[in-house]
């Protein structure tokens, strides 16, 4: 189910512990990628808070905003860049976009296949995606009062799963929001502490959120279509015997 977009702009432009929660992301997510010079960059779902890092450089960049969640007019202050879009039908041409970085979009989405066959087209040859998903072993897919808790939470292997599924070869894949989800001056101020701490424990352990880096796979790798699926129908009484005839009766 998508948070409503005015819930994810109060949590992230107007608390502390949601601005602290952009930090974390976004720093990690500018490490993986630190520029994007002369690319097409789009972000789907609420992802505008990490795309600011490249509006300077990068040739486009465009935030998607599924009908679901609503739109907001984004920058503030400077010509909007923000779309309102269909949850699987977007206005990008296919293989027009160099990086791609989605958040609160596939743990939100009711069409999580259709929206990864949408986010396969639009990425070019040698494109890359970074998903972004709450971590279901972390406080942060618990604790009510943040975006993380109203979606559908992720373990690593599941998110690796499906991406190939789909076409995705996984990169690399860290983890942020070592923080725990209280808004408290004092976890607050030990937050960057706890940030910098976590980049020392093993991927994927700890932190609030999945960040995985995926490449788009060319050619696609096959896998069995509806067709074959059709053709080859699956028989629920198969090895079931059918009951023997009862003995004639004497008279």
């Amino acid at each position: 189910m998508h948070t409503d977009v005015t819930q994810l702009r109060n949590f992230y432009y107007r608390s502390a512990l949601g601005r602290a929660a952009q930090s974390a992301i976004r720093q990690q997510v500018h490490t993986l990628w630190p520029d994007a010079k002369g690319q097409t960059v789009v972000g789907f779902g609420f992802a505008v808070p990490l795309l600011r890092p490249y509006m300077a450089d990068a040739r486009r960049v465009i935030g998607l905003m599924p009908g679901p969640q609503g739109v907001m007019h984004w920058p503030a202050g400077q010509p909007n860049i923000s779309v309102l879009c269909e949850e699987t039908l977007w206005p990008i041409e296919t293989g027009s976009v160099d990086k791609l970085i989605v958040l609160h979009g596939l743990d939100t989405s009711e069409h999580p296949a259709a929206l990864l066959e949408e986010c396969y087209r639009i990425l070019g040859p040698g494109g890359r995606g970074m998903f972004i998903v709450p971590n279901r072993v972390s406080p942060w897919a618990r604790r009510e009062g943040t975006p993380f808790s109203y979606s559908r939470p992720y373990t690593p292997s599941q998110l690796e799963t499906r991406l190939r599924y789909h076409g995705f070869l996984p990169e690399r894949h860290v983890t942020a929001l070592y923080q725990p989800p209280r808004g408290t001056r004092f976890w607050l101020k030990a937050g960057p502490l706890m940030e910098k701490a976590g980049k020392t424990i093993p991927a994927w352990r700890g932190g609030g959120v999945l960040i995985l880096e995926v490449s788009k796979q060319v050619p696609r790798p096959t896998r069995p279509g509806l067709g074959q699926v059709i053709s080859n129908p699956l028989k629920v009484l198969e090895g079931i015997t059918s009951p023997a005839p009862e003995p004639a009766r004497q008279v």
